[in-house]
C-alpha cells in the first residue's frame, strides 16, 4: 500500500520495507496550456552527494547526457522530450546494494530545457509527482504531489534520498530554484 507524503516529511525507506534494494522513481507533470507556443521539455537528473551535500565528480551526476553511474547504482531510462501522457514521464533506477560507499544523498531534481530562451518555469507546470516503486514487485512504496507553489523557478529539487546508518530514507523537499541545471549543479557543488 502505497504512502502519500507531504511538502517536509521524511520516511524510512528501506528499514520498513525489508529486502527493498531496487527501486524505480518516476516522476510525472503536466505543462498547463497557455499561448507561448512552444512545447516544454522537463528532465529529470540525479545528484549522488556526500555527507555533505556535495557531487564529488561529474560521473555522479546522472541525467540526459550520463544515464548510468559508473557502476550501475543510478540508472537514468530516458529522457522524455514531451511529458505526453499519463503516468510517470521519466524514470531513474536506483539499486542501493551497488550504491558506491562515499555516496550517502541522492538529490533528485527536475529542470526546464531551454526555460530563458522559452519564457518558462514551474508556475505554467501542474500535477508534478514522485514516486517510489518497488523494482521487485513493481508496487508502489510512497509518492509525493508537489503541489503548485510555484511560480518563476525553472528547476526544483523534488526529493532526496539519503543513507541513515545503514537504512536509505526519503526526504520530500520541492524546493524550487531559479538558474535552471546551473543553479542545482552550483547547489550540490559542481563547478558549471
Amino acid at each position: 500500500m502505497s504512502i502519500s507524503l507531504s511538502k517536509g516529511q521524511r520516511i524510512d525507506l528501506t528499514k520498513t520495507n525489508p529486502g527493498l534494494t531496487k527501486v524505480i522513481i518516476g516522476l510525472g507533470w503536466d505543462t498547463n496550456k497557455y499561448s507561448g507556443g512552444r512545447d516544454f521539455d522537463l528532465d529529470a537528473s540525479a545528484f549522488l552527494a556526500d555527507g555533505n551535500g556535495n557531487v564529488q565528480n561529474d560521473l555522479d551526476f546522472i541525467f540526459y547526457n550520463n544515464l548510468k553511474s559508473p557502476n550501475g547504482a543510478v540508472e537514468h531510462t530516458g529522457d522524455n522530450r514531451t511529458g505526453e501522457g499519463d503516468g510517470d514521464d521519466e524514470q531513474m533506477i536506483i539499486d542501493f546494494s551497488l550504491m558506491p560507499s562515499h555516496v550517502e544523498k541522492i538529490g533528485i531534481t527536475v529542470t526546464i530545457h531551454d526555460a530563458e530562451a522559452r519564457s518558462q518555469n514551474f508556475g505554467q507546470v501542474s500535477n508534478a509527482f514522485v514516486r517510489v516503486v518497488n523494482a521487485d514487485n513493481s508496487e508502489e512504496v510512497l509518492r509525493y504531489d508537489l503541489g503548485e507553489d510555484f511560480s518563476v523557478e525553472t528547476a526544483v529539487v523534488v526529493c532526496e534520498l539519503y543513507k541513515h546508518g545503514q537504512d536509505w530514507k526519503f526526504n520530500a523537499i520541492g524546493s524550487g530554484f531559479s538558474g535552471g541545471l546551473a543553479a542545482l549543479c552550483r547547489n550540490y557543488g559542481l563547478d558549471v
